[in-house]
């Protein structure tokens, strides 16, 4: 080094054009609302996409389950647990695992959604007279009143998806999913 001049740190740009670029801070709650609001604004080509089923499957699955999710929120319950309710409610004494696999969740994950309903006084669970490695599921008296308060809510739901698509047009894409119900 010459004498007189000292030693840059590290972070500092070795070109001397400038100093060394600040890290960025994190947009506040506002901006990111407001790039949100923009983005939905905003139609993008899709390419590929627009033609294709499964993304439009997956588009129509995330509306109707953050209109699900919203509707349930006064109830704090979940679309899954909903379902786990509505398969026991069906099947009184179903054990979980039947359970997770016709809802297609992992048996662990189901667990944890069942200990909580089970918490929450809405289900009960009791080991399996005929196989004792299984539990076997009923709903409450609390867990049947508040289904019963739920499932308006979940018909209102179908009701709007139901005026979005026609109802015509409502009918033949519950006929043509069908098939895939015990996929």
């Amino acid at each position: 080094m010459r004498p007189g001049t000292r030693r840059r740190p590290a972070a500092e740009p070795q070109s001397g054009k400038g100093p060394a670029p600040q890290p960025r801070k994190a947009p506040s709650p506002k901006t990111e609302a407001a790039a949100r609001s923009d983005a939905r604004d905003t139609q993008i080509a899709l390419g590929d996409l627009s033609t294709n089923l499964g993304y439009r499957v997956r588009r129509t699955q995330l509306w109707v389950f953050k209109d699900v999710s919203r509707r349930l929120a006064p109830f704090d319950l979940s679309p899954a647990q909903f379902s786990v309710l509505a398969v026991i409610d069906a099947n009184p004494g179903i054990n979980q695992l039947t359970i997770a696999s016709a809802l297609d969740i992992e048996r662990a994950g189901l667990g944890r959604l069942v200990d909580r309903l089970e918490q929450r006084g809405l289900v009960t669970r009791a080991a399996s007279v005929a196989h004792r490695r299984y539990y076997v599921l009923h709903l409450t008296a609390a867990g049947a009143k508040l289904l019963d308060r739920v499932k308006p809510v979940i018909a209102a739901s179908e009701k709007a998806l139901a005026e979005k698509l026609g109802s015509n047009e409502h009918r033949r894409l519950l006929r043509a999913l069908s098939i895939f119900l015990y996929d």
